[in-house]
């Protein structure tokens, strides 16, 4: 690995991290820069992430430090706060357009996807018309001359579309082989409509955690006025 290789080689907490710093840049811009109490909510929300992390201020605190050392994030306090706040620059250090930034973020903070996956999660930060622009999109990462961003990862029994996954670190896991055998008609049916069910709640519940973590950024830029 070389220097340039070793720089951009991200831990899982430095790559949540940028992830999120990339994502309320474009969110939530009238937020960012982000303090460390919002940085430290962003990391840990429960909705747009996998894995789901519960990172507490010493690991947060590493993950800011060694992004420091490695150039890939910047931290300034402004004239009239006394709170330090954070913004990424791996966005600036890779050149990424719009579109390859919003891959990536995706890829930083939910784990390899499929083309389709990545368009409708992605599409918050940069609008994708197709799944061809998105598929052009991954070309292009893929391809680059300074050293690949992504790769397709080898497609598993039973996938209709191929995964990605970022290079920015270590190599994902191999998922377990699925089991099998398979469960009967009517038990498989009774277990599609539960996850059906489950999927429902589960969409709700998401997007009142989005919205719960808007209100407590807002609620914190408010706090640190008076700071």
């Amino acid at each position: 690995m070389d220097e340039t290789q070793a720089v951009m080689h991200l831990n899982p907490v430095e790559a949540r991290i940028l992830g999120a710093l990339i994502e309320k840049a474009v969110t939530t811009p009238e937020y960012y820069p982000l303090t460390v109490n919002a940085l430290l909510a962003a990391c840990n929300q429960r909705n747009n992430r996998n894995p789901v992390l519960s990172l507490d201020e010493p690991a947060l605190s590493a993950g800011l430090y060694s992004l420091q050392e490695k150039h890939l994030l910047e931290f300034f306090s402004g004239a009239t706060a006394r709170v330090l706040k954070y913004r990424e620059r791996l966005t600036e250090a890779l050149g990424l357009v719009t579109d390859e930034r919003a891959v990536i973020c995706e890829l930083l903070l939910r784990g390899p996807q499929t083309p389709g996956e990545l368009r409708n999660r992605a599409g918050r930060l940069h609008p994708f018309a197709t799944l061809e622009e998105v598929q052009a999109t991954l070309a292009r990462l893929a391809a680059r001359e300074s050293g690949a961003l992504v790769t397709e990862l080898p497609r598993q029994p039973g996938q209709k579309e191929s995964r990605f996954a970022h290079l920015l670190g270590d190599p994902p896991a191999a998922p377990e082989p699925a089991p099998a055998e398979c469960p009967p008609p009517a038990a498989l049916a009774a277990v599609i409509g539960e996850a059906s069910r489950t999927a429902a709640i589960e969409e709700r519940l998401a997007r009142l955690e989005e919205q719960v973590a808007a209100l407590q950024e807002q609620v914190t830029a408010f706090q640190e006025q008076f700071e």
